[in-house]
C-alpha cells in the first residue's frame, strides 16, 4: 500500500514538471523524477523511424555528423549510434539527463558526445554538423501561449549550424502555428520534403494523432521550391490537425509558386544575408529589394521595407545609408507607394543607399527614439560594407502632414472592423483650397477604416457654423472625450494646444466641396457621356446614378446638390457606416439621394433582372413610353476587406468577370461605369483592365497624381462624344465653389483613352 502511495505521489509530480516545457528547473525534475532506465520517446519508436530516418541520413556520402538537439533521455541517439552512425552530438539544458545519459552510455557508446547547452543559443562552429534530428524539440519551444521567440531562435540556430548540403529533421505534429514559423524560415535556399510515420499498431491508432517527419536540406541562396508531400493529404482524415497541416501547406506553396514567377516578392533579412539577392556588402546601382525586417526573437515589431540603392554612382552623395521612416497615414501617397515615387524619395535624401521603412498600426503608441533603437541593429546589416558602425546611419522621416488632431468618434463594426472620425488641420493645404478660407487653419473631417491600412476612406472640409458655407445640421455628436489619437505626430499636445479641432463642434461639413482628389477624378469622367447628360437634362428625364458604397457619403450629397437632373442612390452594407455618415458627416436623405442597406454585388444584380426583353434596346422601349430602370452611371467606391488580394479597392469580387457583365447588362445603353482602383500591384492593375477590356466597348483611366487612386471609366457602347465635352460638362454643373470647377475640368483633361 505504501508503495502504491509512493507510486501516485511520484505521478503527480512528474505531470506537474510538464506545466512548461521551456523550464530547465522543470525538466531536470522531471528526469530525476523518471530516471534514466525509463526512456522518455517523443511521437515515434525507432521501428516507426528507422527506415525513413536511414534513407535520409545515408544519402550523405560523408562520415556524417550528427546533432540531437534536446536529447532527453530518448534512446533514438543510441539506436543511430548502433546503426553505425558514430559521430552523434547531444545536447539538453537539463544537467540532470546529460549526466544521467553519460554515465548509460560512456562505457558501451564511448565516442558518443554529451553536452550540456541551450538548443536556442548553441556553443557551436558555423556549418559543423551534416543533420540536425529534433523530435518534438521545436513543438515544445513553439507552445501558442509562449509565441514564436524560442522557436524562431532555435531555428536560426540550426540553420547556422547545418553545413551546406546538410539537412535539418523535425519530427513535429505539423501543428499550423509551427508550420506558420517553419516554411517562411526555410523558403529561400532550402529544399523541403514532407513524410508521414506509420502510426502504431494499436486499437486506438485511429484516434491518435500523426507525426510527420519534416526534412529540410540546405540549397543554393536562389532556391525557392514547393514544398513536397510524399503522402496523399486524404490518409490524414478530416480531423483539426490534418485541416491545419493541409492549410498550411497550401497556403505556404501559393506564397512559393507566386514568387518564382517573380510576383510581389517580400524577402526576409535571413533571404538576403544568404545572398538570394547577391553580396549587398556592394552597393548595386538601382536595386530596389521589399523584404521584412525583424519579428520575434529579432527585434520589438516587425518592419516592412524597401531597400534601394541610387540609380547612378554619384561623388554628391552625403552618407552610405540612410534610413528613411514613412509614417502610417502617408504610406498610401504616391511618392512612397510607388517606384517612381521612391526614387525621388531616395534621390532627394543624398545616400548611396536608402531603407525606406514603413510604419502601421503596431508602431502607433512608440516613440521615434525606441522605433529607431529597435532598428538600428537591423539596417546595420542592410549596409553596404563602407559603414563600419550603426550610429554612421541617419535617421529620416516624413512628416505625417498634421499639424492638429483630435479623435471624434470610434466604433469597432462587426461587418467593417474598427472605424475612425476624426477632425484633422493639415501643416500644408492645396492652393486652391486655401482661398475657401482666409484662415490658413482648415479644418477636416476623416473617416478612416483601421483594416485599409491607414487609407482615408472619405474626407470632408468643415465650415463655419452660420456662415454662407453652412449646409444644414453640424454633424457631431459629442465627441469621445476618452479615445486616444491614432497618430503619432499628435501625442505630445495636450488640449490647449488643440484649439483650433477643438473648436470643430462649432464647424459643419460643406457638401459643396469635394475634399478627396478622386471624388473630384470620378465625376470628371462625366465628360465621356456630358453629351447624353444633356439631352436628358434638356428633356427633364432624370439621370440615374448608383454609387455602390457610402463611406462618409460625401460623394453621393455633391452629387445631388450639384447635378440637379440626378437621381442618387446608394448601396452600403454596413450600417454603421450609414449611421456614422448621418451622426458625423450630414449625410441626409430626400427624394433624389436613397441609401440602400445592402450587398452592392446584390443590388447591382436585382437592377440587371429588370433588363428589357431580346425584343428591342432600352432606347427603343423608351421611345415607346416605357420605363426602364437601368443605371446611367454606376461608382464602385467600396475598400477591400481582404488585404491579400492586392487591391484596397475595391474588393475581389467586384472586378470578376460574372460581376463585369452584371454591371453592363444594368447599365442604359449610354451609360458609364466607374471604378476606384486602389493597388500598389502593376500586375493587378493589368488584370483589372484586361478583364474590363473584355466586356465594356471603351475604357478610360485617370491616374490622380501624388495619389495611388487610378480611376477606371468605362462605356457600355461607343457613344456619341462632344466636340467640347468640358465646357458641356461645366455648364451642366451646378457647383457652390468656382474652385470646383476648375478642379473637375482640370482631371477631366488628364483622362486617357485605353483603346488605342
Amino acid at each position: 500500500m505504501g508503495k502504491q502511495k509512493k507510486s501516485q505521489q511520484e505521478e503527480a509530480e512528474l505531470l506537474s514538471t510538464l506545466d512548461d516545457f521551456t523550464s530547465k528547473e522543470n525538466w531536470d525534475k522531471f528526469f530525476s523524477i523518471r530516471g534514466t532506465d525509463d526512456s522518455f520517446e517523443w511521437y515515434a519508436e525507432w521501428p516507426q523511424l528507422r527506415d525513413l530516418l536511414l534513407a535520409q541520413i545515408n544519402s550523405i556520402e560523408s562520415e556524417v555528423q550528427i546533432l540531437v538537439p534536446g536529447c532527453g533521455n530518448s534512446r533514438l541517439s543510441e539506436q543511430l549510434y548502433d546503426a553505425g552512425f558514430r559521430c552523434v552530438t547531444n545536447i539538453d539544458f537539463s544537467k540532470v539527463v546529460i549526466g544521467d545519459m553519460l554515465k548509460r552510455n560512456v562505457r558501451v557508446r564511448p565516442v558518443m558526445r554529451w553536452r550540456v547547452m541551450d538548443m536556442t543559443s548553441m556553443q557551436f562552429a558555423d556549418k559543423s554538423f551534416d543533420i540536425v534530428l529534433d523530435k518534438g524539440g521545436l513543438d515544445a519551444l513553439m507552445e501558442p501561449e509562449l509565441g514564436p521567440t524560442l522557436g524562431t531562435q532555435y531555428v536560426s540556430e540550426v540553420k547556422r549550424v547545418l553545413k551546406d548540403g546538410g539537412k535539418f529533421i523535425c519530427l513535429t505534429l505539423g501543428e499550423s502555428h509551427v508550420l506558420g514559423m517553419f516554411f517562411p524560415k526555410f523558403r529561400y535556399g532550402w529544399k523541403i520534403n514532407i513524410h508521414l510515420l506509420p502510426q502504431k499498431s494499436s486499437k486506438s491508432s485511429k484516434s491518435s494523432l500523426r507525426t510527420f517527419l519534416v526534412v529540410a536540406e540546405k540549397a543554393s541562396p536562389t532556391t525557392l521550391q514547393t514544398i513536397l508531400a510524399s503522402f496523399d493529404h486524404d490518409t490524414l482524415g478530416s480531423g483539426d490537425q490534418a485541416r491545419g497541416f493541409i492549410e498550411a501547406l497550401e497556403t505556404e506553396n501559393k506564397i512559393r509558386t507566386n514568387w518564382s514567377s517573380g510576383n510581389d516578392i517580400l524577402y526576409s533579412l535571413e533571404d538576403l544575408k544568404i545572398g538570394v539577392k547577391g553580396d549587398l556588402s556592394e552597393l548595386r546601382p538601382g536595386l530596389r529589394v521589399q523584404l521584412t525586417l525583424g519579428g520575434p526573437g529579432q527585434s520589438c515589431f516587425c518592419y516592412k521595407t524597401v531597400l534601394l540603392d541610387a540609380q547612378q554612382n554619384s561623388d554628391k552623395f552625403l552618407y552610405h545609408c540612410g534610413v528613411f521612416l514613412v509614417p502610417k497615414t502617408r504610406a498610401h501617397e504616391w511618392l512612397f507607394s510607388s517606384e517612381e515615387g521612391q526614387w525621388m524619395v531616395v534621390e532627394s535624401s543624398k545616400s548611396a543607399r536608402l531603407i525606406m521603412v514603413f510604419l502601421d498600426g503596431s508602431h502607433t503608441d512608440t516613440s521615434s527614439e525606441d522605433i529607431q533603437k529597435d532598428l538600428s541593429p537591423l539596417v546595420k546589416q542592410l549596409a553596404p560594407a563602407k559603414v563600419d558602425d550603426a550610429a554612421q546611419i541617419p535617421f529620416m522621416a516624413a512628416s505625417d502632414g498634421i499639424k492638429e488632431r483630435k479623435v471624434v468618434h470610434q466604433v469597432t463594426s462587426e461587418l467593417t472592423g474598427q472605424i475612425i472620425v476624426d477632425d484633422v488641420v493639415y501643416e500644408k493645404v492645396d492652393g486652391q483650397l486655401g482661398q475657401l478660407s482666409l484662415s490658413n487653419d482648415l479644418v477636416f473631417r476623416r473617416l478612416t477604416f483601421e483594416r485599409s491600412e491607414g487609407l482615408i476612406q472619405s474626407e470632408a472640409l468643415l465650415t463655419s457654423e452660420g456662415s454662407q458655407n453652412k449646409t444644414g445640421d453640424n454633424g457631431n455628436k459629442k465627441s469621445n472625450s476618452s479615445s486616444k489619437s491614432k497618430k503619432k505626430g499628435s501625442q505630445k499636445r495636450n488640449d490647449s494646444q488643440l484649439s483650433v479641432v477643438d473648436a470643430s463642434n462649432d464647424l459643419t461639413v460643406d457638401h459643396g466641396y469635394l475634399a478627396s482628389s478622386y471624388h473630384s477624378g470620378i465625376i470628371s469622367g462625366f465628360t465621356l457621356i456630358s453629351s447624353y447628360l444633356e439631352r436628358m437634362a434638356s428633356s427633364g428625364r432624370p439621370v440615374r446614378a448608383v454609387v455602390i458604397g457610402l463611406g462618409a457619403g460625401l460623394l453621393p450629397m455633391f452629387l445631388r446638390r450639384s447635378i440637379p437632373f440626378l437621381q442618387v442612390e446608394a448601396a452600403e452594407l454596413d450600417p454603421v457606416v450609414v449611421d456614422i455618415a448621418r451622426d458625423y458627416f450630414s449625410f441626409t436623405e430626400d427624394e433624389r439621394l436613397k441609401v440602400h442597406v445592402t450587398d452592392g454585388i446584390k443590388f447591382v444584380e436585382d437592377v440587371s433582372t429588370k433588363s428589357p426583353s431580346s425584343n428591342g434596346s432600352c432606347s427603343e422601349l423608351e421611345a415607346q413610353g416605357e420605363r426602364i430602370d437601368r443605371v446611367d452611371i454606376l461608382i464602385v467606391d467600396v475598400d477591400s476587406p481582404d488585404s491579400s488580394s492586392g487591391m484596397t479597392c475595391p474588393a475581389a469580387d467586384f472586378v470578376e468577370e460574372s460581376f463585369l457583365k452584371t454591371v453592363k447588362d444594368s447599365l442604359s445603353d449610354e451609360g458609364l461605369f466607374v471604378i476606384n482602383l486602389v493597388s500598389r500591384s502593376q500586375s493587378i492593375k493589368e488584370m483589372v483592365l484586361s478583364r474590363m477590356k473584355g466586356v465594356f466597348s471603351k475604357l478610360f483611366s485617370l491616374q490622380l497624381e501624388e495619389d495611388v487612386n487610378e480611376v477606371i471609366f468605362a462605356l457600355k457602347s461607343e457613344g456619341h462624344t462632344s466636340p467640347e465635352p468640358y465646357n458641356q460638362l461645366q455648364k451642366l454643373l451646378n457647383v457652390k465653389h468656382p474652385e470646383m470647377n476648375t478642379i473637375i475640368i482640370d482631371s477631366a483633361k488628364k483622362i486617357k483613352d485605353l483603346n488605342g
